[in-house]
């Protein structure tokens, strides 16, 4: 088998865990200790809201540490702190203590997480990036769909020693997966696609923008191409960070179901996530990403529009199929039309640099709910609005082409 497919194998797994006790897991969590401490539906908000930041602010020296140091350095780094990091979020009792060791864990969570794996797995693939991201995505999808399990541990052993267990599997997981993706496709002389010949690839067609010189970070950010991917991004992750963030607190508070019920509805959604991947991984080698990204952008926005405002069990049901589909379809393009524009040789610093934009985004989704929420007393304006800003996003995308290879001038 091509090592850079075994990359993303290991890649899917590691992300499949995180998105089980961290990503997804983190609404799940919320609803626990707002049921055992009676916090507040905004300082869930606020702490989602500052973990992102936090990931975003590390980002561009994360980005230089991993082109330095290596994917395999930085992966074991992230391992060790995460597992400390919910070793301590399993002894809190309090909000301040809650808030200080969820930043802590939120580090180890950033160095394990998407912009790590990402970038060891663009630097094996051009023709095939979108099915080898797409795939890779799938992971996340998966451990989105385990979520439920994250309840189960908390009515037989608690919630302190379930995340304490998270975590410690987490950390597993990152530090043996660091051996795959930490391998350097030309350190081995391996080809891209693993083929010497591009030409003998069933799909021969190069996507947009694709060109053979790389990219620097300083060069990229100053494209119009790098401020609209972000913000496109960035517009994306409002809902999406929006809704893993209180989803599971309105389906239990607005709509009265139980956690359990609520914990399993969440996690239907990684099931369409997985169909969008699939279809996504295979459509973004072969379509223009950008217009698959502005569909899934108004997919996103409709559907939560549809849960807001339909007071019908269906609602529910098409806001879970539609956030899927779009989610999946649009996630691992937005990470391949980076590695498309801009190359791979500087991937890790551009999207370390992206990801301050786009975590705007992942902030300001959360921070919007919940504060609407507790200012309203439930969350159809704050994701009426959150919706709005989906489907405007649809605008970044379609300015967001090409740009022209940098130009260079060498002196004797």
């Amino acid at each position: 088998m091509f090592m850079g497919w075994k990359v993303v194998g290991a890649s899917s797994f590691v992300w499949a865990v995180q998105s089980l006790v961290w990503v997804q897991g983190y609404g799940n969590l919320a609803v626990e200790l707002r049921g055992r401490f009676g916090w507040s539906k905004t300082f869930f908000s606020v702490v989602f809201a500052a973990t992102r930041a936090e990931n975003a602010l590390i980002g561009p020296a994360q980005g230089r540490v991993i082109e330095q140091r290596g994917i395999k350095f930085v992966m074991r780094l992230g391992a060790v702190l995460t597992f400390l990091g919910f070793l301590a979020v399993s002894q809190i009792s309090g909000k301040t203590a809650f808030f200080v060791v969820m930043m802590f864990a939120a580090i180890g969570m950033s160095l394990v997480g998407f912009l790590t794996i990402s970038s060891s797995t663009v630097g094996w693939f051009e023709r095939k990036r979108a099915r080898a991201l797409s795939l890779q995505t799938m992971g996340f999808a998966l451990g989105g769909f385990a979520a439920p399990v994250i309840v189960v541990g908390y009515n037989v052993v608690g919630w302190r020693w379930t995340t304490f267990l998270a975590g410690a599997v987490l950390a597993a997981a990152a530090w043996w997966a660091s051996n795959i993706t930490g391998r350097n496709r030309i350190e081995m002389g391996l080809p891209l696609d693993g083929v010497d010949n591009p030409e003998d690839l069933p799909n021969t067609k190069r996507a947009e923008g694709v060109s053979d010189r790389h990219f620097t970070a300083s060069e990229a950010i100053r494209t119009q191409a790098f401020w609209m991917i972000s913000f496109g991004h960035g517009s994306a992750l409002v809902v999406v960070s929006a809704s893993m963030a209180h989803l599971a607190l309105y389906l239990t508070e607005d709509r009265g179901y139980t956690a359990g019920t609520a914990a399993l509805l969440a996690g239907i959604v990684p099931v369409f996530q997985l169909i969008g991947t699939g279809a996504g991984g295979f459509l973004g080698d072969l379509v223009n990403k950008r217009l698959l990204a502005g569909i899934a952008m108004c997919v996103h926005g409709a559907g939560l529009l549809l849960l807001t405002w339909v007071d019908h069990w269906a609602a529910i049901g098409a806001f879970v199929v539609m956030h899927g589909l779009a989610w999946g379809v649009r996630g691992p393009l937005m990470q391949a039309i980076r590695a498309d524009y801009f190359g791979s040789t500087d991937y890790a610093r551009i999207l370390g640099w992206s990801g301050i934009i786009i975590t705007v985004g992942a902030m300001a989704g959360p921070l919007l709910a919940g504060i609407m929420a507790d200012q309203t007393g439930d969350y159809r304006f704050g994701f009426t609005v959150v919706a709005a800003i989906a489907i405007l996003g649809t605008v970044f995308w379609f300015l967001a082409s090409p740009p022209a290879p940098p130009v260079r001038v060498f002196k004797d």
